[in-house]
């Protein structure tokens, strides 16, 4: 994971800067490129492309599709593209708060934040009379749509199932938990990341950031472990890579510890032959294999399955 470079930073830290030197021409960053969602919404949240639903397309499965943590709507393309060629299916894909804007921006947003956008299109699409509202969420998007099902936010009024991809409970790399000692004493991480990603991925991730992440992952964690239900009628499918540099595979076990069944809810774990963090998305990455695109379509095809059943 890339906390592990934290090391790199530990044994050069009187030369490092506090402030990252940002490309504005090509990283998301700087104050030329933001996610497309902020430009044109229409193509991204259901909620507002169509301003009047019909009946058909009130019953239509909805999928409030969530990215996760320094990532932008980018994540959520390949299963768009899948959902659009086989029709049946509408598909939100929500700009987690404090992303696909500026390094500022990123550096000053809360967890909480990140995940107001998430109850925004939610409403929305609840006061426009949807019926069949779905979540898919990646990684950090994960404990915090499970945070909401334990405020009970969401769960009624058209709620029929949640997937989870990867979610980061338990971080694969311990060194986040030293982010409070090590944090302030770097300032920020940058990371590597393939030409295609640059502009969908933050370059630097402040440390403001991990610590907010951390205390998400802490607070996911303590919920799990005093156990809270999960609302009524809802299924619940968690696909978990066995491994995961991101996420550790106990998150998968934590969470359906964690989670009761109340009536007529499910949860269902199934555990993935992957190395990838979030192999629902691989454009953009180097050295995919055929393996890990089957695995993709595997994914995707349950997915769609389950949601039109």
């Amino acid at each position: 994971m890339l906390f592990r470079l934290l090391l790199l930073f530990l044994v050069g830290l009187s030369a490092c800067s506090k402030s990252p030197e940002i490309d504005n021409a090509t990283m998301l960053d700087g104050d030329q490129i933001f996610d497309p969602s902020l430009y044109n919404p229409a193509q991204f949240l259901v909620s507002v492309a169509i301003t009047n639903p019909t009946a058909e397309q009130k019953n239509t499965p909805v999928v409030i599709a969530v990215h996760g943590y320094s990532a932008t709507t980018f994540e959520w393309d390949e299963f768009r593209t899948y959902c659009n060629a086989k029709a049946n299916v509408l598909i939100s894909q929500v700009l987690l708060g404090g992303h696909g804007r500026t390094y500022e921006d990123f550096k000053n947003s809360s967890w909480e934040d990140w995940q107001e956008p998430i109850m925004t299109e939610y409403n929305a699409l609840r006061a426009k009379g949807y019926t069949n509202i779905n979540f898919a969420g990646s990684s950090t998007a994960c404990p915090l749509v499970m945070d909401l099902i334990k405020k009970g936010k969401i769960g009624d009024n058209g709620m029929k199932h949640i997937f989870l991809i990867d979610p980061i409970v338990v971080p694969s790399d311990k060194l986040l938990t030293l982010i409070g000692l090590i944090g302030p004493m770097i300032g920020y991480l940058e990371t590597t990341m393939t030409t295609a990603e640059e502009g969908h991925w933050y370059h630097f991730r402040p440390q403001e950031t991990f610590d907010q992440l951390l205390n998400l992952t802490v607070k996911s964690r303590k919920d799990l472990q005093e156990g809270y239900n999960l609302p009524a009628g809802i299924g619940m499918k968690v696909y978990k890579s066995i491994k995961d540099p991101t996420a550790d595979a106990v998150s998968a076990v934590l969470i359906y510890k964690g989670l009761k069944n109340s009536n007529g809810s499910n949860i269902d774990i199934e555990m993935i032959d992957s190395e990838l963090h979030v192999v629902t998305r691989l454009d953009g990455r180097d050295n995919i294999t055929q393996h890990d695109r089957d695995t993709q379509t595997h994914v995707f095809d349950d997915m769609y399955m389950i949601l039109i059943q």
